[in-house]
């Protein structure tokens, strides 16, 4: 009994002796694995010629799966029926199944981007391309160049870069509704692109800033660029397209009724001489006015007095362009006449403060306007109506660090159904000089005058222009602190604003030059730069 006894301590030490053995932890598995797939075999092999199949396999050293890949798959030439391409989820194996009947004697490439990637890490197998010939070898020729936007600094991406061959049945139409022969897309920011796998011939060469990626141009949501002349490869030249926005054909919506006294009139495209006149039966005193809406392509037309007639027929005219129009006419409510500032809050020293109404203004008593800075003292301004966009524009002096109220007294503004306003009253102020920042710009190598040099913001729009007809300093004030950009516009029909180009009149937009570096305004801080134009 004794010598079991002696036993119990022996074997509690022994089990004491594991405990640090069984420490729990995580494992740390290795290294990160950062080596992308590795195709092991094509069916047919990658570069085949006097392809037949319909099916294409590439098996890979690992599981893979697609990400991306409407984005990132281009095809050249693209093909009515997208091919199926699989896996859906993950797989060793990448098959591409051909829908479409394939073109004979032509080299197709099918370029995955960045779509392709490793089951675990996302190793991206990057920019794979697979071709195939229907004919006896593969066209090797190639052709370069850059894309870039004729508002912006920098084009958007991605961006698609085509070639339609020139043959016996090719016109310029072809391009609003077939696909071309050759696409790719260009690379990143810098616009640069790469078209490959090319055969001999001539073409045409576009690029086309898509919404619907299609590969047709819609003039109406996409930015083109193009080459002048037809191109001839194989060739040596790099080439540079500018991408524009053109100016949509003239159109006319279908107007309609939305208040007792109101139509509306939308457009598209230049209506700089639009002019509206009924031709249904009207009353001995109907009258009329329209005015221009701030934001849309919309004109509003008011007329008296109320027509009980079941509808008004129109003639809409723009230029030599005649359109006749027929608005149902529907019992709705009479506008009452409600008016707003359009800015307050904070005023440069040369903004204008502008009132809006919902209905036309027609005259004013500018004795019935008050404005009044912060010590009480009054000032006297001068009020002007801008018939074309329906404002009450207010003009008066205006000093730095200064606080206004401008009150509008009642039948101070009239408008077209002789309604006047109740009392209204605006807050607005000024800052300090110092708040802000100017600039000094010096412009060396203009070839040519005149021109319009801007300044932008991040969004492009526009925070000061000057027109030019020869060279002088410009100088910008009043500029609030931020990142600008500075460009400069060759105004070629000295019309004062840029003009978009046209591709059926094969018509360039008119240039912009950027600045090279953005431009940071400080507050109290005097910019001085010079712009040598290249």
């Amino acid at each position: 009994m004794k010598h079991r006894l002696l036993y119990i301590p022996i074997a509690f030490l022994f089990m004491l002796s594991f405990v640090d053995c069984a420490k729990k932890g995580t494992p740390s598995g290795g290294p990160r694995d950062t080596i992308p797939p590795i195709i092991v075999r094509s069916s047919p092999e990658n570069y085949s010629t006097n392809f037949t199949g319909d099916e294409i396999e590439i098996r890979f050293d690992e599981y893979i799966k697609l990400k991306d890949l409407n984005k990132e798959l281009i095809i050249s030439p693209p093909m009515k029926y997208t091919p199926v391409i699989t896996p859906l989820s993950t797989s060793k194996t990448l098959k591409i199944k051909l829908i479409d009947t394939l073109k004979p004697s032509t080299t197709y490439s099918f370029n995955f981007g960045k779509s392709i990637v490793d089951n675990n890490e996302g190793n991206q197998f990057e920019y794979f391309k697979y071709v195939f010939s229907t004919g006896s070898y593969i066209d090797s020729l190639k052709l370069s160049g850059t894309v870039k936007d004729a508002e912006l600094i920098a084009p958007e991406i991605p961006t698609t870069v085509m070639l339609y061959e020139v043959n016996e049945t090719f016109n310029d139409s072809l391009v609003y509704s077939e696909k071309p022969t050759y696409i790719t897309v260009t690379k990143d920011s810098t616009g640069t692109f790469e078209l490959t796998n090319l055969k001999e011939g001539n073409y045409l060469l576009l690029a086309l800033k898509e919404k619907n990626n299609d590969y047709t141009f819609q003039p109406k949501n996409d930015k083109i660029g193009f080459v002048n002349e037809m191109i001839t490869v194989p060739s040596d030249s790099t080439y540079s397209l500018t991408l524009f926005k053109e100016t949509p054909d003239y159109k006319v919506a279908r107007p309609s009724q939305v208040g007792r006294n109101h139509i509306v009139f939308g457009y598209e495209g230049r209506a700089d001489s639009l002019n509206i006149e009924v031709l249904s039966e009207v009353p001995q005193d109907f009258v009329s006015t329209i005015f221009k809406d701030e934001k849309k392509d919309t004109l509003h037309y008011w007329f008296k007095p109320a027509i009980e007639a079941d509808s008004l027929v129109f003639k809409i005219a723009n230029g030599n362009i005649i359109d006749t129009a027929t608005v149902r006419m529907r019992e709705l409510y009479k506008d009452s006449l409600n008016i707003s500032a359009i800015k307050t809050g904070v005023l440069k020293l040369k903004d204008t403060f502008k009132l809006r109404a919902n209905t036309p203004f027609v005259s004013f008593d500018a004795e019935k306007f008050q404005v009044m800075a912060k010590d009480s003292s009054l000032i006297e301004p001068t009020v002007k109506l801008n018939s074309e966009y329906n404002w009450a524009e207010v003009f008066f002096p205006k000093t730095e660090d200064q606080s206004y109220q401008i009150k509008v007294f009642p039948g101070a503004l009239t408008d077209f159904f002789e309604k006047t306003n109740d009392t209204l009253q605006f807050s607005i102020n000024t800052r300090l000089a110092s708040d802000y920042g100017t600039l000094n710009l010096t412009l060396i190598n203009v070839d040519r005058f005149p021109i319009i040099v801007q300044m932008v913001d991040k969004k492009y729009n526009v925070v000061a222009e000057e027109f030019l007809s020869e060279n002088k300093t410009v100088f910008f004030d009043e500029l609030s602190p931020d990142k600008y950009f500075l460009r400069i516009i060759y105004d070629d029909n000295q019309n004062g604003k840029w003009d978009t180009g046209s591709f059926l009149n094969r018509k360039e937009p008119e240039k912009i030059i950027y600045y090279p570096k953005q431009i940071e305004v400080r507050a109290n801080w005097s910019l001085n730069e010079t712009f040598t134009l290249k």
